[in-house]
């Protein structure tokens, strides 16, 4: 079964993982500690909710027709683009006003991981294993 989210969180850790690179290899010279902290608190974000998008995925093979489950993928993929997206952008050209972005980004987190923990808690099985 094909899944939009385990694509999703795929490109996204892949992204992460170079994105981290390139701050680890290039910027630290180039960025103040505290812009280069900002920087690593969005691929470390980044990273934990890709694999949190390919959990999703993962799950929707489980659950195809769950609808908190394909919210939280959305959710989720939306928290990496304004939480990391918004600290990279922070971090790089320092435009402090796009700061305010960032919590929207921690919300849609929130959000998610709690869909996934109702889908999680509501799903209804045949199978043995619980």
């Amino acid at each position: 079964m094909r899944s939009v989210f385990i694509s999703l969180g795929s490109f996204c850790a892949f992204c992460g993982v170079a994105l981290g690179a390139f701050g680890a290899h290039h910027l630290k010279a180039a960025l103040s500690p505290e812009a280069l902290a900002i920087y690593q608190t969005g691929v470390t974000y980044q990273m934990w909710h890709s694999l949190g998008l390919i959990g999703i995925g993962l799950m929707q093979n489980l659950m195809p027709e769950s609808r908190q489950l394909k919210w939280a993928g959305w959710l989720m993929f939306c928290g990496v683009l304004l939480f990391s997206g918004s600290l990279y952008i922070l971090s790089l050209i320092q435009l402090r006003w796009i700061g305010m972005i960032t919590p929207f980004g921690g919300i849609c987190f929130l959000i998610a991981w709690l869909l996934l923990c109702f889908s999680a808690y509501t799903k209804k099985t045949t199978s043995r294993y619980r």
